[in-house]
């Protein structure tokens, strides 16, 4: 399975972006998904998780109530809406795949996740 995000960008803080991850290959899988980040000489971190169903999710607390992930199957892309950005959230981002979780779970950790895109830079400026 390969995915792509796009989306990235610079934007100042207060802003907005939205960030797309469109998946190919073998999608006739169940997938659950998920967003994780990177900033430069950190780990990465767990940001937003989807089961493949949509009906449950789940945030870092970093992100609660200011992030939403959702997913739309029928075209095999993956949204992470992103609000009211601060310069901590600055990061490359990438999104995540796995078959392991059924319709309606996911995983939170980074290790839970087999297939990973290349990731997309979000920079967000004071």
């Amino acid at each position: 399975m390969q995915l792509v995000e796009s989306g990235g960008g610079w934007v100042q803080a207060g802003g907005s972006l939205r960030l797309s991850c469109t998946g190919s290959g073998r999608t006739s899988c169940i997938y659950t998904t998920a967003w994780v980040r990177q900033n430069s000489g950190k780990e990465r971190e767990f940001v937003a998780a989807v089961s493949w169903s949509g009906g449950a999710t789940d945030y870092g607390d970093s992100v609660k109530g200011r992030f939403t992930i959702s997913r739309e199957n029928a075209k095999n892309i993956m949204y992470l809406e992103m609000n009211n950005l601060t310069p901590e959230d600055t990061a490359v981002y990438y999104c995540a795949a796995d078959p392991g979780f059924g319709m309606e779970w996911y995983g939170t950790q980074t290790y839970d996740y087999r297939y990973w895109g290349q990731g997309t830079q979000v920079t967000v400026s004071s």
